[in-house]
């Protein structure tokens, strides 16, 4: 059976993934590991906080894909004292096997091959990782899904769930294209997720898009968003937490009118991707925002 992947170089050099049926490149600008560490490791201070951290650092990595932001992640924490949790989520096995199958050629695996056999086949993994000892799982199904049942109680903060993955610190979001996968960038999924966080632990989320229709999904959902790093194609990404101290450069006034004006910037409600302008009622949720106030 022929692989939906394949290897391409881009411009800089970097070998990554190709999906032909998305028709998209996994880390299409600076490459798996660069781009990786740039975006979800340094962006969210995954380093610093882990140190910080006197108990377990919980990661969730929506769109394990070929496990570039979870290797960047562990090669980056190698020598820090401590204990990672790391939750990667996705509908399919295929990009990672084939990476594994590609794992000289691609480079930023090597290292790590056992590992990501054993996770493959059994779903998890624990190791040591230099002097960090890590709890690696992988939920293999459709993520809007799982998440659609996870509601956390008010009173106990406790999460409900099928799959009950223990509440994060950090986030990354790592899909498709809203306009090649739009079932995982709708308003109902981002609610979903942020109920899913524990109120009394600050976590970051980001993920490599700009577009306003995802920022003005985010604010609707509950979060607190800003502008994050540029990743060679992208001038800017976004970064999101449900904490105001975590956002560096949050959203101003300034942003808020240019999205009252933009042409692409209605939440998508169901996973089919549209384009059109805010609508009077998400129009006056922004205003109300407590980051706009």
């Amino acid at each position: 059976m022929r692989s939906d992947y394949q290897l391409v170089q881009l411009a800089n050099g970097a070998t990554t993934l190709f999906s032909t049926s998305y028709g998209e490149k996994l880390h299409p600008g600076l490459g798996p590991l660069a781009e990786a560490d740039l975006l979800y490791v340094r962006q969210l201070q995954i380093c610093e906080r882990l140190q910080a951290q006197a108990g377990e650092f919980v990661i969730w990595d929506i769109g394990l894909g070929a496990a570039a932001n979870a290797l960047a992640t562990l090669r980056a924490t190698r020598q820090i004292s401590g204990k990672l949790r790391l939750i990667s989520f996705d509908n399919t096995r295929e990009p990672l096997k084939f990476a594994l199958n590609h794992a000289g050629a691609l480079g930023y695996l090597t290292g790590y091959e056992n590992c990501l056999a054993e996770l493959l086949e059994l779903n998890h993994v624990q190791f040591q990782n230099g002097k960090l000892a890590v709890d690696w799982k992988f939920h293999h199904g459709d993520f809007p899904q799982l998440i659609s049942g996870s509601r956390r109680s008010d009173d106990t903060h406790e999460l409900k769930t099928e799959i009950q993955p223990e509440s994060p610190h950090a986030v990354f979001y790592d899909a498709f294209s809203p306009a090649k996968n739009p079932a995982m960038w709708t308003l109902p999924l981002f609610e979903n997720l942020f109920q899913a966080l524990d109120p009394a632990r600050p976590c970051s989320l980001t993920t490599y898009s700009r577009s306003t229709l995802l920022r003005v999904t985010l604010l609707r959902a509950g979060f607190f968003v800003g502008t994050g790093e540029a990743t060679g194609m992208k001038e800017e990404t976004t970064i999101a937490a449900n904490a105001m101290d975590l956002i560096i450069a949050p959203l101003t006034g300034r942003w808020l009118e240019r999205a009252m004006r933009s042409s692409s910037a209605e939440p998508l409600q169901e996973p089919v991707y549209a384009r059109a302008p805010l609508s009077a009622a998400t129009a006056e949720k922004l205003r109300q925002h407590p980051q706009f106030n």
